[in-house]
């Protein structure tokens, strides 16, 4: 382990960039990789909105759910499935992708064919899992536990550049606030961004989420997606996460907490908006 290595300030996942004081950039697409034909078909469309806005984007989608709320609920198409569906949205589109991995054997064959690995809420504190990660050479975001503290997140980020990585994002969701039911504290936002010295990044998706709310799946309030992340991105962060799908509502997870894609284009201009009020002067909003 290399003890003296600090996190980078600016990360890069192709040609997209994240750093604090940084135009924004943005992490998007539907939270399940449901089939070829679907992936591609959003993976296009979110690269049409970047090239007309201007903006950063990297793509992400998920392998596996593996932390549903029920048994019973669809957990996606694996790995080997994925894999190469990945490598075809990066080739056809020249968009980063982004994944989760859940266990350690993950990260080295998801890092063939992905930018960024991302370790859910629930394992940010999983040290294996956190190496394993880092030991790919990839850009690794850490989304912080429901359950953690901001300034806790320091010792998150340390795991992942002592071991000689330092391509690392943090990202904000939430905390758990009483049964089913999350908050979001912008005061986290600065205070992960001093004390990891790593890109911050707000999962307004996430944040809306009501985890267990519907019993045998979790519930959500996707209305408020917009006013956290135009929140957020008046505080100033590096990037928003935001999960779109062209019908949310018979998406097979997240539905509730999902934009619909025909909505995501006006909602990323108006955040791009306060993002530029945030950064356009030393000292004002930027964390």
């Amino acid at each position: 382990m290399n003890k003296s290595i600090a996190p980078a300030s600016v990360v890069s996942a192709g040609n997209v960039k994240f750093g604090n004081a940084l135009p924004l950039s943005v992490i998007a697409g539907p939270c399940q990789l449901e089939s070829r034909a679907h992936a591609l078909e959003v993976a296009g469309a979110l690269k049409e909105i970047a090239d007309r806005l201007g903006i950063g984007l990297v793509y992400k989608t998920s392998f596996d759910k593996a932390n549903r709320t029920s048994a019973a609920s669809a957990r996606g198409i694996g790995l080997d499935a994925a894999l190469p569906i990945f490598a075809e949205i990066r080739e056809s589109t020249g968009l980063p992708v982004l994944t989760d991995v859940h266990e350690n054997e993950h990260c080295a064959r998801a890092a063939e064919a992905v930018d960024i690995l991302q370790i859910p809420a629930f394992l940010c504190r999983q040290t294996d899992l956190l190496l394993a990660a880092a030991a790919t050479g990839k850009v690794v975001n850490v989304k912080k536990g429901q359950f953690l503290a901001p300034w806790d997140m320091g010792n998150v980020v340390a795991k992942i550049t002592h071991a000689g990585n330092p391509k690392v994002l943090v990202t904000e969701r939430g905390a758990s606030f009483g049964y089913n039911t999350l908050v979001s504290d912008m005061r986290a936002l600065p205070i992960m961004a001093k004390t990891t010295g790593a890109p911050v990044i707000f999962d307004a998706t996430h944040s809306v989420q009501q985890p267990g709310g519907k019993g045998t799946s979790s519930g959500g309030e996707r209305e408020y997606v917009p006013v956290l992340a135009r929140a957020a991105v008046a505080v100033g962060v590096a990037g928003v996460f935001i999960e779109t799908h062209p019908d949310p509502d018979h998406a097979p997870s997240d539905g509730p907490n999902m934009v619909p894609l025909r909505d995501f284009e006006g909602l990323l201009r108006t955040l791009m908006e306060f993002d530029a009020l945030a950064k356009r002067r030393p000292g004002v909003g930027a964390v």
